[in-house]
């Protein structure tokens, strides 16, 4: 299965559970999917640095890396703040399901076959990401500064989804 039909299985999982979805994630639900997501990417820029050579991926990865733990960073600080433990549920699972089997994929690859399944992974995964956050989580945040710090999530993310598209059609 590609990472782009596994990111798609886990973002529908988002519904949480037919009683759930109704209302939507809870906020510390939304916690925990927000966090592991960050986690993922920065796993994921973590593998590109130890395998690719190519200067654009690699600077990419790192901007992964640093972006997604600035932003997890304030996400730990805020649910500190708030008193909330970040709650584990099925979307975080089917996140970390999917992440798992793309590294384990991508740990067989060299060179420039690496880099474009990593670029193409990190569009599948921020178009995932970014449409979840859009659709589910911002709207279902209840706590105001929780739905804030997802919006300026959004719009980095969003960021990061344009520049994995640009090098990756540079790479094709």
């Amino acid at each position: 299965m590609t990472r782009t039909a596994l990111l798609i299985a886990a973002a529908s999982a988002l519904a949480v559970s037919a009683p759930a979805a109704a209302a939507g994630p809870t906020d510390p639900q939304i916690a925990h999917i927000a966090y592991t997501a960050g986690n993922l990417d920065i796993a994921a820029g973590k593998q590109a640095l130890k395998m690719s050579h190519n200067r654009a991926v690699r600077d990419f990865a790192q901007e992964m890396v640093r972006d997604h733990t600035a932003v997890n960073k304030k996400a730990l600080a805020l649910v500190k703040k708030l008193h909330v433990t970040p709650q584990a549920n099925p979307t975080s699972a089917g996140l970390t399901k999917a992440a798992n089997a793309e590294r384990a994929k991508l740990s067989k690859l060299r060179g420039a076959a690496f880099d474009r399944e990593y670029l193409n992974s990190e569009v599948a995964y921020h178009k995932t990401v970014n449409a979840a956050l859009a659709s589910t989580l911002i709207p279902s945040a209840h706590n105001g500064e929780l739905k804030s710090l997802l919006q300026t999530g959004l719009t980095l993310f969003k960021e990061h989804q344009a520049h994995a598209e640009m090098l990756a059609a540079k790479l094709k």
